[in-house]
């Protein structure tokens, strides 16, 4: 939870910098939520893909936007978005590593473009390290 709040301290600095409204989830290696924050006004809607980038980085290891080329129609994972229970395979969701570069969670973040949601996801991982 103390690195959640962490990732999630980070994370709101850099949307307010930006001044975008966002949810920011945080997971667990295991994509169980440890922590979420909304911002106010941001869209509810924003609660579910949130998590759901989270979960997208946290079950394949990698952050969203690496798999956008990859799942278009004519890549080699089309339709991944429909697998785990519904998974969100656009920018805002990146993998969360220790210090020993080993995976311990993902944050993903929504509210914004998907750069905006991308470079607050980004400021709030780099807070561990």
């Amino acid at each position: 939870l103390e690195q959640a709040e962490v990732v999630i301290a980070a994370a709101k600095i850099k949307s307010i910098e930006i001044n975008a409204k966002m949810v920011i989830s945080v997971l667990d290696a295991g994509t169980n939520l440890v922590a979420l924050a909304k911002m106010n006004d941001a869209l509810l809607g924003s609660i579910d893909v949130s998590i759901k980038k989270a979960k997208t980085s946290a079950l394949l290891q990698m952050d969203t936007a690496t798999l956008t080329p990859l799942v278009k129609p004519d890549g080699p994972f089309f339709n991944l978005e429909h697998s785990n229970g519904g998974l969100i395979t656009f920018a805002g969701g990146i993998v969360i590593k220790n210090s020993e570069g080993i995976v311990i969670g993902a944050i993903g973040v929504s509210g914004g473009s998907l750069e905006e949601d991308n470079t607050v996801a980004e400021a709030g991982a780099k807070a561990i390290l």
